[in-house]
């Protein structure tokens, strides 16, 4: 074995190569040499006259070394090569692979303490890092580390010695990844050693590198940042508080004399250093430090500096007067700094309306975080003082400027408490309570005027906000005060918003107030009728009244008294009382549209807070079930069952349309057992007439009337009723089971509907959603109706030439849903689907609606999503238009012409169906399709085009490098000017939407490229700024602009 390893060291001093090292360690680690085999078989190269092979000879030792396992290495072992590495650094020809020896020894277990002594004194007997490379005294600072870090008790025994050694090595060190390692070092040697005698020196060692300037190179290879460095330095200068009295006085030279980014260090340096510094160093060094922060604070550069100076001032306090506050009497007098500061800061404050005010507000805001005695002091001073300000005839104009300077104080004193919500403060520890009426009282007054409202409202808010501030009977003192505010006729609506806001706050907690002083306002003055058309000024109060009452009650017991009284208003707009009737019947009859408005309103808002309130995940939207669902449906199957007699405003399908997005929205909060409850009470009213189930209200529905809606002789009024039926059963469960015996034949029966008794597009669209909804569900149990019901729904109304083209555009619309349903949930039928569609590119009758029938079907939509519990597969979208696209651009490219301009229909409706990922990496075989797409006798389809065109440019941003689009130039610009003439485009959409995109091209393509268009692009523009839609007129000389500036080919 000795021969082998004898081999490995010859040919290692002979070539030099990494795979003897790796041999010589594997012998070693496999238990078949040692390493003594390898000190003997090295003996005469450790040894030799010869420089390089003594130095090639320590080399691989320390090589092998750093590769072989610890446990390889006993006590024995280690000490033995501790003691020759130690005699190699005397050497200068092997003191670099005996350092590097040293850092895999200082490693391991089997190093001990005196072996760490013995190390230490050599390298710092016979190291010199002057004459030493950076990688060379990385390895100095690595075993200087690693003694330090495992054997520092040992090192403690050295003591002056250690220190003034480490001192000689550290020394004028300047390569940032050395410094990493001596600031870590530093740090433990001035926490955990006697450095007394030597402060000055490590104090000169230290901070001889504040602040750090070190900024990584490009493709560091280290990854060392200036913020790591940083880091490790503050963590020294933060060490021991010894280092106070010097390094303040640097410090202050720093702030006077430093750039904004120095300044900026130095100010989070101070924040860490002063409180280890401690509050005698703070308070000597007081005055001089707050000359230089207040600087900063009143003349500031820059915001961010000035935030910075106010943090450091804050920091300085606490420390001046933390440490006294345990023995500080609460009457006690406040002397030195905190007094001084805020004494200048009363005196600016003299003026409120001046800028400086903003600044000194700012620093006693900062005193309200730092001891409770100074804040205490702070509002001693402040609040009576800027109250008297406020109270002064004589500073009448400047109310505004100082309520906004007490706004911000009594928010930092609410801050300054701020507690967790269980937990109550003590009785007064709340630090505004001796001040709460003289404040409260200029609030209010200030609340009275528009011009010191809003600050009013926000100091109001700072205040309901104290934990433990306000009695329930002073919450309700302001809000009556607010509610004043809001029954002004002006339409501040700032103000409004604010007011709005500081309601929503107090209901929040305290509800009872909102919901007895200023909903029954709100309420009140909200009308019983609606107002005639000529009546605007009523109208608009009327909709300000719902803003309010939609933003005030998302909280429960608010939004349950919304319901009630909104409910009523329902009833009272859309079912006149009987005294009433005759007077308005004359006017009613002939023009409901006032009051279907007005109904509209009232059922948008309760729509928009249930939203907010589902979105807020309130668990008792689910109570609506059975508070206002069942007087929804009361409310419009009477109307529809009286609608044959006289005109009712309850049959306008617009109101139909919103109370379906209520319904929809509670039911989706349902649990499935409830909604099953629920879809048994809608199917019995929709299919067997039984509305006593679903429908509870004041209206008595009349017993002689039948409610069928579904059946083919129902009147319009009673079919448009199915678009409540489809609100219920578009958000329910897969798990919930239809009341029905046979669902195939349902479903059968609702799409011969849609063909023989619909009797609009909105009856349509209901039954359809409603199909779609259940096979979504239980695709899975209605195989038959898939390959029977829907294959003859095929042949009999859409692949038959000889039906009606509306019937057949119809029922491809009817198809298309069916698909989607079946598509999202990735089932296989929906394929098939898509291969009839394409069979009909040869009908000129219906080839463009089946072309846009297949790019719409992975479109997303608001019936089959989450939140109607839809059954979603992921990436449903981007597998079809995988399968898809590429037969689309296949067509579009090889086909005749009447099917190509099918094929570039249905890719224009898919790219705008599915996300731009799915499509992005086949743009350059779409663009030519695209450019043919522009020319298409249809306005969706080219709007669609250049959407898509937009967000390609949009995607390379503003760099000049689309070459996809460079390519195409001249085309896209005579096409664009082409769709941007009002001559050869009627629709506005085209003209505003090509003439954005001629606006960014010149930010996208390089200006040798567009430059021979230049002088056409600007005299067509020229003609449009004649358009007569002003939209248009806007973006052309956007549009145009942006050619000039970019005419210097920059």
């Amino acid at each position: 074995m000795t021969e082998r390893i004898d081999r490995v060291v010859r040919t290692w001093i002979a070539s030099e190569q990494e795979q003897e090292v790796e041999e010589a360690a594997g012998e070693i680690s496999q238990g078949k040499a040692t390493l003594l085999d390898l000190v003997k078989s090295l003996g005469e190269f450790l040894t030799a006259e010869e420089d390089d092979l003594r130095t090639k000879g320590v080399e691989f030792l320390s090589l092998v070394l750093a590769r072989c396992p610890p446990e390889k290495l006993n006590r024995q072992s280690v000490r033995v090569l501790a003691t020759f590495y130690c005699g190699k650094l005397e050497d200068t020809e092997t003191i670099i692979p005996a350092l590097k020896g040293l850092a895999t020894l200082t490693k391991l277990p089997a190093f001990a303490s005196t072996d760490a002594l013995d190390v230490a004194k050599a390298i710092f007997a016979h190291v010199k890092m002057k004459v030493l490379v950076q990688s060379q005294r990385f390895m100095v600072f690595t075993i200087l580390d690693n003694l330090v870090a495992r054997h520092r008790e040992a090192l403690r025994t050295l003591g002056e010695d250690f220190i003034r050694g480490y001192i000689s090595i550290a020394e004028g060190e300047k390569d940032p990844r050395n410094l990493l390692l001596a600031f870590a070092i530093d740090r433990v040697l001035l926490i955990e050693f006697d450095v007394q005698k030597f402060i000055e020196d490590l104090f000169n060692v230290t901070f001889c590198y504040f602040p750090i300037t070190f900024r990584p190179p490009p493709n560091d290879p280290y990854g060392i940042t200036t913020e790591e460095l940083k880091g490790a330095l503050r963590a020294c200068l933060h060490a021991t508080p010894a280092f106070g009295p010097l390094a303040i006085p640097l410090f202050l030279e720093k702030l006077t004399a430093g750039s904004p980014v120095t300044k900026k260090d130095t100010l989070e340096t101070l924040d860490i250093c002063l409180p280890v510094y401690g509050p005698a160093v703070a308070r000597e060094n007081a005055r001089k430090l707050w000359n230089c922060l207040k600087l900063e604070i009143f003349q500031p550069t820059d915001s961010d500096t000035q935030e910075k100076a106010i943090k450091t001032t804050q920091v300085l306090i606490q420390t001046i007067y933390s440490a006294s506050e345990a023995e500080r009497a609460d009457s006690a007098e406040i002397e030195g700094l905190a007094k001084d500061a805020c004494e200048e800061c009363m005196q600016i404050l003299r003026e409120p309306e001046k800028s400086q005010a903003q600044h000194a507000i700012k620093v006693l805001c900062a005193f309200m975080s730092t001891t409770p005695s100074v804040a205490r002091f702070t509002l001693a001073r402040a609040v009576p003082h800027l109250v008297k300000l406020f109270l002064d005839p004589d500073e009448l104009p400047n109310r505004a400027p100082t309520l906004r300077l007490l706004a911000d104080l009594i928010e930092a004193a609410r801050k300054s408490t701020a507690q967790e919500p269980e937990v109550l403060p003590d009785e007064g520890s709340v630090p505004l309570s001796p001040y709460k009426d003289e404040v409260l009282g200029v609030l209010t007054v200030g609340l009275k005027a528009p011009a010191s409202a809003l600050p009013a409202i926000d100091g109001l808010k700072s205040m309901v906000r104290t934990v433990g501030l306000l009695t329930d009977d002073e919450l309700g003192f302001v809000v009556h005060n607010v509610n004043e505010l809001l029954q002004k006729d002006e339409d501040e609506g700032e103000i409004s918003d604010a007011s709005l806001d500081l309601l929503s706050t107090i209901s929040s907690f305290a509800p009872s107030h909102v919901s007895g002083n200023t909903l029954p306002l709100l309420f009140t003055s909200l009308p019983d009728r609606a107002p005639p058309r000529e009546a605007e000024a009523e109208r608009i109060r009327y909709w300000r009244t719902l803003a309010y009452l939609k933003k005030l009650c998302t909280q429960p017991d608010l939004f349950e008294t919304l319901v009630v009284r909104l409910s009523t208003k329902l009833d009272l707009l859309c079912v006149p009382a009987s005294s009433s009737q005759d007077e308005e019947q004359q006017s009613s009859a002939t023009d409901l549209e006032p009051a279907a408005a007005y109904t509209h309103s009232i059922l948008k808002t309760l729509a928009d807070v249930l939203q907010a309130k589902i979105d807020l995940g309130h668990a008792d939207v689910v109570k609506y079930i059975d508070r206002l669902v069942p007087r929804l449906y009361n409310l419009f199957i009477y109307s529809a069952l009286l609608a044959e007699e006289r005109p009712m405003v309850a049959t306008d399908p617009r109101l139909l349309a919103i109370s379906a997005q209520i319904i929809t929205l509670i039911t989706q909060t349902l649990n499935a057992a409830r909604q099953e409850t629920f879809i048994k009470a809608v199917f019995a009213a929709y299919l067997e007439g039984n509305v006593s189930q679903l429908a509870e209200g004041i209206q008595k529905i009349p017993k002689e009337k039948k409610f069928a809606p579904l059946q083919s002789v129902a009147p319009t009024p009673q079919k448009n009723m199915v678009v409540l039926f489809a609100a219920a059963v578009i958000a329910l469960n897969k798990e919930v089971s239809l009341p029905h015996p046979d669902e195939t034949a349902l479903l059968n029966s609702l799409l011969q509907w849609t063909v023989n008794d619909a009797d609009n597009a909105l009856q349509r669209e209901a039954i359809v959603h409603t199909i779609s909804a259940i096979l979504n569900r239980h695709a899975e149990n209605l195989e038959a109706f898939l390959s029977g019901n829907v294959t003859q729904f095929w042949s009999a109304q859409i692949s038959d030439p000889n039906v009606p083209v509306d019937t057949r555009k119809n029922a491809i619309v009817t198809f298309t849903w069916l698909t989607k349903a079946l598509l999202v949930r990735g089932h296989p039928a929906a394929m098939t689907n898509v291969d009839r569609l394409f069979e009909l590119f040869d009908d000129d009758n219906v080839n463009w609606d089946a072309a846009r029938a297949i790019g719409r079907i992975p479109g997303s939509d608001k019936v089959l999503t989450k939140r109607n519990h839809a059954v979603i597969r992921i990436l449903y979208a981007q597998k079809y238009c995988n399968s898809v696209l590429p037969r689309i651009i296949e067509g579009a490219k090889s086909s005749q012409s009447s099917r190509q301009n099918a094929f570039l229909v249905a890719l224009a409706a898919l790219i705008k169906s599915v996300p731009k990922s799915t499509y992005a990496s086949q743009m350059s075989s779409l663009m030519p399709l695209l450019l043919r797409g522009l020319d298409l006798p249809d306005n969706e389809i080219r709007a669609s085009v250049i959407d898509t065109l937009q967000a390609a440019a949009a995607s390379s941003g503003k760099e000049k490098d689309n070459a996809l689009l460079a390519e195409h130039a001249s085309s896209l610009v005579a096409t664009m000017l082409k769709n941007s003439m009002v001559a050869n485009m009627p629709s506005v959409r085209v003209r505003i939407a090509a003439l954005r995109f001629l606006a960014t091209l010149p930010d996208v393509i390089r200006y040798d490229v567009l430059h021979p268009q230049k002088a056409t692009v600007v005299r067509e523009l020229a003609k449009v700024l004649d358009d007569p839609k002003r939209a248009v007129r806007k973006e052309a000389v956007e549009a145009r602009t942006n050619w000039y500036v970019n005419h210097s080919g920059s």
